[in-house]
């Protein structure tokens, strides 16, 4: 395994952190460097570009943690810090080479890729607005309703969901992808689960901008006329646990387990998932030692 503490349920102590406990920054270093950097080097190509993303991300983590928001897990906060650090990698990128084909009057391709980001930052409500609250209530049930169709072992079920809500799939696209018989099949998927989310957020708070909203999409609408894809991605909602991956890695998962996690990781080109799993691929631990070391020591000099 890639990263030096072999417990990948560890959780790190916010309060520590924002003290500035070394032992436990070291701690985020050793756990977290690896598979940061391989999410940084699959989008920026090149290794001393993706540790100098790196670096700055957890250096901005550091600079950033008094303002934690507790609603969020720290991977999640840490992963949120390296994509930004990304795109502003790839955009100072692009516009170095542009500067450098405009001084060599080169009017050949630019990098346009490099400026596309499917992720970045944007408003997540198109037609209407909701509260925070209300958000925040939707990647809740959602959530749940994910954990309960996996304890279930309907993985199918979860990737057909994945692919509606979070890859914009029409019905069509997912009855052709998934084999069944016709697109009726998926439409009852999709209207048993938003008949299910419902029932889950009616039994929480009352939620009254959220719940009428989801009777709407139970009923045929589109749902919530949200942008539920930046939602699912930016929570890691479908997100298969790193032992999982680990396990994928050894051929230890079968069945629909095993199909959802390629599902994942192929179809929906889940980032996240990508990162831990070549972070898990590699072998030599050396440029992390050395990058780690680097980190700490540019740390604690802050």
């Amino acid at each position: 395994m890639a990263d030096a503490d072999p417990d990948d349920d560890w959780q790190p102590d916010i309060a520590a952190l924002q003290r500035h406990d070394d032992a436990e920054w070291m701690r985020v270093e050793q756990t977290y460097c690896g598979r940061l950097l391989a999410y940084a080097h699959r989008r920026v190509g090149d290794l001393q570009g993706a540790e100098d993303v790196v670096q700055e991300s957890l250096l901005g983590a550091v600079r950033g943690i008094g303002d934690f928001d507790r609603k969020y897990s720290f991977e999640q906060y840490l992963f949120g810090i390296c994509r930004n650090r990304t795109i502003d990698h790839l955009r100072r990128r692009k516009a170095r080479t542009v500067a450098v084909q405009e001084d060599e009057g080169n009017s050949g391709p630019m990098l346009d890729h490099l400026a596309h980001e499917s992720e970045t930052p944007s408003a997540i409500v198109r037609g209407i607005e909701l509260s925070g609250r209300a958000l925040e209530l939707l990647g809740e049930v959602l959530k749940e309703w994910i954990d309960e169709t996996i304890e279930q072992g309907e993985y199918r079920r979860l990737a057909v969901i994945e692919a509606l809500f979070a890859g914009g799939w029409r019905n069509r696209d997912a009855w052709r992808f998934f084999g069944f018989g016709d697109e009726t099949a998926v439409a009852g998927i999709k209207f048993r689960a938003l008949k299910r989310i419902r029932q889950l957020a009616a039994r929480r708070e009352s939620g009254s901008d959220l719940i009428p909203l989801l009777a709407v999409a139970e009923e045929g609408g589109r749902l919530l006329d949200l942008d539920v894809s930046q939602l699912w991605r930016e929570l890691h909602l479908s997100c298969p646990p790193r032992e999982v991956l680990e396990k994928r890695l050894k051929d230890g998962l079968e069945g629909q387990q095993l199909e959802f996690v390629d599902f994942h990781l192929v179809e929906m080109r889940c980032r996240w998932c990508a990162a831990n799993r070549d972070d898990l691929k590699r072998g030599d631990q050396q440029e992390i030692h050395a990058l780690i070391e680097r980190l700490s020591d540019t740390r604690r000099a802050l």
